[in-house]
């Protein structure tokens, strides 16, 4: 059974930083990418950023670009966003989203954790 839990998220003024960090389990052929979503209040959910193990590509948003950093450790699936200068538009509830080496999609999701900015 897969897992995916997230952890990290919590109340900070803006202009502050936050670390998440986020755990899958039981892919038994490993991930393939690992990415950090989130879904502000009324809106949809939307990407973040993302890491391909293979080769270690990144790849951002533009609203985050600069301010996030995606990082990670394919040999123990875990996934982390260091979030500086926080702005009170980065409110949300954020997801770890994890891309088993067979479909290459995003299929397992956790929970969810809240961020959020305040002025």
């Amino acid at each position: 059974q897969v897992q995916v839990v997230e952890s990290g998220g919590g109340l900070v003024q803006a202009g502050g930083s936050l670390r998440l960090s986020c755990a899958a389990s039981g892919l038994t052929f490993g991930t393939y990418a690992m990415g950090w979503f989130r879904r502000a209040p009324g809106k949809e959910r939307e990407f973040v950023a993302s890491i391909i193990w293979g080769g270690g590509r990144t790849t951002y948003a533009d609203s985050v670009k600069g301010r996030f950093t995606i990082s990670g450790d394919n040999a123990k699936n875990t996934l982390f966003l260091q979030m500086t200068s926080l702005k009170p538009g980065d409110t949300a509830v954020y997801f770890c989203g994890t891309a088993p080496s067979t479909t290459r999609t995003y299929d397992y999701w956790g929970q969810g954790t809240q961020v959020t900015v305040s002025s």
